[in-house]
């Protein structure tokens, strides 16, 4: 039977071996290994607008130039090498070349379309019209049987 873990005003016993809190406001005094230590955030931003964001660019400015990278740990007399996230969002020329092909893809489309339709409705014209010729000759050959017969 799993046991529940502490909820808001239950009370935590010996037999949870896990809690999970947040310092909610800080004391007078340090918590040694909690509060008295900050660590720096391993990780930098990867998307284009956080990054603008965090060193203040306008649109103007490469974002690549600043991508925070990650050193790596150094190898036997290597050159030291670091690690960038492949930044997201960013505009770039295949972007806006594949933007513009996409539209002018939905204008061909819709274009077509509107031919299409106009075709089509010239077809069906002209099969009514077809139709209307026969059912009067039709008409017209009964009646002329009809009457010279009688």
């Amino acid at each position: 039977v799993r046991k529940r873990k502490s909820v808001r005003g239950c009370i935590v016993d010996s037999q949870l071996s896990v809690l999970d809190l947040v310092v909610v406001k800080k004391g007078d005094n340090e918590i040694p290994g909690l509060t008295d230590t900050t660590a720096p955030r391993r990780l930098g931003p990867k998307r284009v607008g956080k990054i603008r964001k965090l060193f203040a660019l306008s649109k103007e400015d490469d974002v690549r130039q600043y991508v925070v990278h990650r050193p790596l740990p150094e190898k036997d007399g290597r050159k030291p090498k670091s690690k960038a996230p492949k930044i997201q969002r960013l505009v770039t020329p295949v972007r806006i070349q594949r933007k513009r092909r996409v539209i002018a893809e939905r204008r061909q489309r819709t274009e077509k379309n509107r031919v299409d339709a106009a075709a089509y409705a010239k077809m069906l014209a002209q099969r009514q019209k077809e139709k209307r010729q026969a059912i009067l000759s039709r008409r017209r050959s009964s009646n002329r049987t009809s009457t010279s017969s009688a």
